[in-house]
């Protein structure tokens, strides 16, 4: 039934099958651009299972290629074995090549100064999805804080945004700063993880304003409206395109009492709660395996919907947050006064959008309050595009 699903997906959007037909080179393949400036250098490298040159991690290629790789740190879900959301990263030394590995996610999310004495360049890359609570944005910010503190200059070689062809959601205020969200930026942003890179620094955006030595390495034949199908998953619950394209309307139930299939065969590709009523659809959350992470609704049969033919089915809901199903789940659960929790406003990145549910405003009406911010957005956004729209 999923390969069916796919199938039609593509039968539907064409466009989305640019995987096979596209020559998008990504930054990391682009090895004649930087391996050159790698030579006689210690290299420290951001990395996790997606950073890839064809199928062979980047690590590994970089070492096949005589590149002195001193240290690598790894995100939120671990460098080279995804850990389940959530999960503390430890450090640790690589098995396959005996680099110590220092994790960024976890009480620690900045590189110290001993963790960077002996580097004389930083090599990020990591796969953005396009939503401003996923965590490596964070993570590329703390990173780019601490080249700039150290003097060391930064390399990030971009990946396409998966989500990179809509800009949409509510800006988020300076008051729900956390690791969800740093920035003045909405909940999809339309730029890839190079061009993000560009607007933290030229916008002063970090730390006393100050500037790091940054140089990106392009995308070739990329647009921001090119739809790019991810050849590996970029997290545990990320399992393919219809999740990844689902997940910025989806996130927000994280900060509500609704799962989102966390513990399933399918997470971000549904969501519901036991309290749920009129719903045909059910499914039952559970601890997998040897995971620590407890998902929402563990071992209870919640009643939903099933989005995995969301797109394919409704076309117009692509390319846009989706706030029907958030204001639908409040109200079918009889505006539970513990529908929502004190991450829902960090997710948002503001206090308003829970306000403004709660006292029944319809979703035009909250989408028309986004309008000022968002034009606000990308004029700053258009400033640091390095491909076209």
């Amino acid at each position: 039934m999923r390969i069916i699903t796919a199938i039609l997906f593509i039968l539907v959007f064409p466009e989305f099958a640019v995987l096979v037909k596209s020559q998008v080179r990504c930054g990391a393949d682009r090895t004649e651009l930087y391996l050159p400036l790698l030579k006689n250098k210690s290299i420290a490298v951001v990395a996790n299972q997606c950073s890839t040159i064809g199928s062979v991690n980047l690590v590994d290629s970089l070492l096949r290629n005589e590149i002195n790789v001193v240290r690598i740190f790894c995100p939120e879900h671990g460098f080279r074995d995804f850990a389940d959301a959530g999960k503390t990263i430890k450090n640790r030394i690589d098995s396959a090549t005996r680099i110590p590995v220092v994790s960024l996610y976890g009480k620690k999310k900045k590189p110290e100064p001993a963790d960077l004495s002996d580097v004389d360049l930083l090599l990020f890359d990591l796969q953005d999805v396009g939503a401003r609570f996923f965590t490596y944005l964070s993570t590329l910010s703390y990173v780019m804080e601490a080249c700039a503190e150290n003097r060391i200059p930064m390399m990030v070689l971009d990946r396409p945004n998966p989500n990179g062809f809509y800009v949409d959601g509510p800006v988020m205020d300076s008051t729900c700063f956390s690791f969800v969200g740093l920035h003045p930026v909405p909940v999809v942003y339309g730029m890839t993880i190079g061009e993000y890179a560009q607007m933290i620094n030229e916008e002063g955006w970090l730390k006393n304003a100050m500037i790091c030595d940054l140089q990106v390495i392009k995308l070739e034949n990329y647009m921001h409206q090119t739809r790019y199908l991810l050849p590996r998953s970029p997290s545990p619950n990320l399992r393919n395109m219809n999740a990844i394209y689902l997940y910025p309307s989806l996130c927000l139930f994280e900060g509500t009492a609704v799962s989102v299939g966390r513990g399933t065969d399918a997470p971000f590709e549904m969501f519901g709660n036991p309290s749920m009523k009129g719903m045909d659809f059910s499914f039952t959350p559970k601890v997998a395996g040897s995971a620590t992470v407890i998902p929402q609704c563990n071992g209870q049969t919640c009643f939903g919907l099933d989005l995995h033919k969301a797109y394919a089915e409704h076309p117009g809901l692509l390319g846009k947050i989706n706030l029907a199903w958030l204001i639908m789940a409040y109200k079918n659960m009889g505006s539970d006064p513990g529908f929502f929790n004190g991450f829902f406003d960090k997710l948002a990145g503001t206090p308003i959008l829970r306000q403004q549910i709660i006292s029944g405003l319809p979703e035009n009406e909250i989408r028309k309050s986004w309008e000022e911010k968002l034009s606000q957005f990308r004029e700053i956004r258009n400033k640091h595009l390095l491909y076209p729209d």
